[in-house]
């Protein structure tokens, strides 16, 4: 199946599904790349013999985040419902996923990375989370961060929206491992660490491992989906963000 926002590849003897965000420089998760990637974890992520999903984006980016175009107030419903219709499928597929980043790892882009088992980062990598500048939030990211990196660190980059170099996510249990050479640390994990085990175990494995996301996740995000649909896209100031944001000027906030 060709892709026009993704690319995809089986790799290692077709044990790992490799997902290439492709639309540089930003790889923007728009609606049309997230259905792309659905249709692919239809497609290939429930091979019994997969033993891990991969993430990375082309170029020199990971992924800018998802696009502010389809945070208006009109489309942000069908948005936030395909973006977290995306994690309710990988969680579906039971298999452990890799993130392998490189520069700016961003909002919905910074989300998907953190879903992952793994995340492996060049030095260049950046995290953020700036939804919050936009008068918005991050709903995956309010749901899963506090319990990678804590509670007070995840209130630090929700609420001010600052990003974090790759150290300091490493540091703060974020990332798996900060490696210059970031494809040889993926390989290296693939197959020293992953592919010698049995593609079941894996994923009996990962159900154990993550079993309150899979007893709790869906049901938190589609609180947070009515949380970020019917109440936040109600109030004045997540739209004048948006708005702002797309006419290239600053929000003049009314704080209300």
């Amino acid at each position: 199946m060709q892709y026009s926002k993704i690319k995809v590849e089986l790799i290692h003897d077709d044990q790992f599904l490799h997902i290439v965000l492709a639309s540089p420089p930003a790889n923007i998760l728009d609606g049309a790349t997230m259905g792309e990637i659905a249709d692919c974890l239809d497609r290939e992520g429930t091979k019994d013999s997969l033993k891990g999903i991969i993430f990375e984006g082309e170029g020199k980016h990971f992924c800018f985040g998802a696009s502010v175009e389809e945070h208006t107030k009109e489309r942000a419903g069908e948005m936030i419902g395909s973006f977290h219709g995306l994690f309710k499928k990988l969680l579906a597929t039971t298999v452990p996923t890799i993130a392998l980043v490189r520069g700016q790892c961003l909002g919905g882009g910074m989300e998907l990375a953190l879903f992952c088992n793994f995340i492996i980062a060049e030095p260049s990598a950046k995290f953020g989370q700036p939804e919050i500048q936009l008068g918005v939030l991050p709903p995956v990211a309010a749901q899963l961060l506090p319990g990678i990196i804590g509670q007070l660190r995840a209130d630090d980059m929700i609420l001010t929206g600052r990003s974090i170099d790759a150290q300091t996510a490493h540091n703060w249990g974020l990332v798996h491992e900060v490696a210059d050479d970031g494809k040889a640390a993926l390989d290296k994990l693939l197959t020293k660490h992953l592919a010698p085990k049995s593609a079941q175990s894996l994923r009996f494995a990962n159900r154990a491992s993550r079993s309150s996301w899979y007893r709790e996740l869906p049901e938190r995000l589609d609180e947070m989906e009515h949380l970020y649909v019917k109440e936040l896209m109600e109030s004045e100031d997540a739209n004048e963000g948006i708005n702002s944001f797309l006419e290239k000027r600053k929000p003049e906030w009314k704080n209300r």
